[in-house]
């Protein structure tokens, strides 16, 4: 049985993964309304990468003999001026969300959770490549995208990602 602390994080980690897919659709619907299709396609495919981080988390607390309780979803509060401002507030959201990680694994470790920490391993290399992720787009935007035809084929590559299922089990 989990510790009821550490279980507690996890459940509420699910919320914010559900946030976090929830802002993520909400940047992806900003994009659209401005035409950028491919802008829209990366924000829409991190959205369901969020929701499928909550339901691995969910299915880690049930295989777990974990009750798990559903919160309500805070509305995301952002607002943009400019095409750029989304790609800024995804690097700090995932500091955010590494944040959070990492106090779930102290947690986990206080307890001697080894199975949970190992879990958690995942989620710790994938925030740090959602962090580099983010860091990647912000540069690659300042420096095509005030070009018209750099924006377009940055458009264009992020047009290109493709979206790819989760899997704990294959790390």
């Amino acid at each position: 049985m989990l510790d009821k602390k550490v279980a507690e994080l996890l459940n509420d980690q699910i919320n914010k993964e559900l946030y976090s897919a929830y802002i993520y659709l909400d940047m992806a619907n900003f994009y659209a309304d401005y035409g950028l299709d491919g802008f829209e396609n990366w924000f829409y495919i991190q959205a369901q990468e969020e929701r499928d981080h909550a339901m691995l988390i969910r299915n880690y607390l049930k295989d777990n003999g974990h009750k798990i309780t559903s919160e309500a979803i805070e509305k995301p509060e952002y607002t943009y001026s400019d095409i750029k401002d989304p790609l800024n507030v995804t690097l700090e959201h995932e500091k955010i969300v590494t944040g959070l990680i990492n106090n779930i694994y102290a947690a986990a470790h206080d307890v001697k959770d080894y199975r949970t920490m190992h879990f958690l391993d995942w989620f710790v290399n994938e925030q740090m490549e959602e962090e580099k992720n983010a860091e990647d787009n912000i540069r690659k935007f300042e420096l095509f995208a005030s070009d018209p035809k750099g924006l377009y084929l940055l458009d264009q590559e992020f047009l290109g990602r493709a979206y790819a299922a989760p899997s704990i089990a294959a790390e």
